[in-house]
């Protein structure tokens, strides 16, 4: 994410970036760890926070909000994220030996079925912008995955209800966070609370 956090400093935002150990830590511990890092570094105004995600990240993010006791203010910008599951995960669910070395034990929980935390968490109650992409450098993984996906999530298990917005471009899974364009798009939404229409 370092290149897309350098853009955000670039455009006047404070970041504070929060990596996490999701091949080895389960989804609990990982939300306990986001909560310790936001009172760190926003203690005086946790609920005005902004948040851009990755991946997993936007499944730890809305797991993390929708614990809070107070409403939240900011609003939340998820970059690919599996907001619906993976069948990715699914196809590991036979072989737990497997899902234990590829997946790791938080995104173990994203599998698309009912069980999946995922599908549990319910329609978000705060400002979302989602962008996603149908572009793949990953043969298997979209063979695995039905329609158009990044690679790693399905474009159709991207979307979460109650988002306020959604937009699907051209890139992979893997590089979307370093487009320029998708750091602007970023941007527009935190200051706007929608995408822009028209790249600026």
């Amino acid at each position: 994410m370092a290149i897309l956090v350098a853009r955000l400093e670039d455009a006047g935002y404070g970041v504070t970036s929060f990596g996490y150990a999701s091949t080895s830590e389960p989804m609990e511990a990982l939300i306990d760890q986001l909560e310790a890092a936001v009172a760190l570094c926003c203690a005086d105004h946790p609920e005005d926070v902004h948040f851009v995600t990755h991946s997993m990240g936007g499944v730890l993010v809305r797991s993390y909000l929708s614990q809070q006791p107070e409403p939240h203010n900011g609003r939340v910008v998820m970059l690919s994220p599996p907001s619906q599951g993976s069948e990715i995960v699914d196809a590991f669910a036979d072989s737990p030996r497997l899902r234990a070395l590829f997946v790791g034990p938080a995104a173990s929980e994203l599998g698309t079925d009912s069980a999946g935390i995922a599908r549990k968490l319910g329609p978000v109650r705060f400002d979302l912008g989602i962008i996603t992409g149908d572009k793949s450098l990953s043969p298997i993984g979209s063979w695995v995955i039905p329609g158009p996906d990044d690679g790693k999530v399905a474009v159709g298990r991207a979307n979460v209800e109650g988002s306020a917005d959604f937009l699907v471009i051209s890139a992979t899974h893997t590089f979307i966070m370093n487009r320029r364009d998708v750091a602007r798009q970023v941007v527009h939404f935190l200051q706007n609370g929608r995408f822009s229409p028209t790249d600026p």
